[in-house]
């Protein structure tokens, strides 16, 4: 049987009440990049950053093929960022962003690194970390 030698993501779906709402949160909180566009006569959503692509479902108008069971609030990610965590929490509290969790110190994909937790607008846990800052 051979291996499967996976590379990276390509992209990731959130199911939310408001595409809209999402848009205008992740701009204005983590300065994601919106984009409309058409796709197979449907128009699509999406929000970018670096090479990152989540496209976005508003819920009971799914695009299929899509999860087996899609809801708003469902996911838990984490972005990794080069900012100082104490920078990040002062934009959060400038964006009336409650802070849920952190800073604190936690495990990552590379190893330790500093993070801090908030929700968006569908109740999505939002982690963002540095991983400069936990070595330190």
């Amino acid at each position: 049987m051979s291996k499967i030698s996976l590379e990276r993501f390509d992209h990731m779906v959130f199911t939310v009440r408001s595409i809209d709402a999402t848009c205008a949160f992740y701009a204005r909180v983590l300065g994601l990049t919106v984009r409309t566009y058409e796709f197979d006569g449907m128009k699509r959503t999406s929000l970018h950053f670096g090479e990152q692509k989540i496209n976005l479902h508003e819920a009971g108008h799914e695009f299929e093929p899509k999860a087996h069971a899609p809801a708003p609030g469902a996911i838990d990610i984490c972005f990794i960022t080069s900012t100082p965590i104490d920078e990040v929490i002062a934009h959060l509290n400038g964006c009336g962003v409650v802070v849920a969790d952190g800073p604190g110190v936690r495990s990552g994909a590379l190893g330790k690194m500093r993070s801090v937790y908030f929700r968006d607008p569908d109740r999505n846990l939002i982690e963002v970390s540095n991983y400069a800052e936990a070595d330190g």
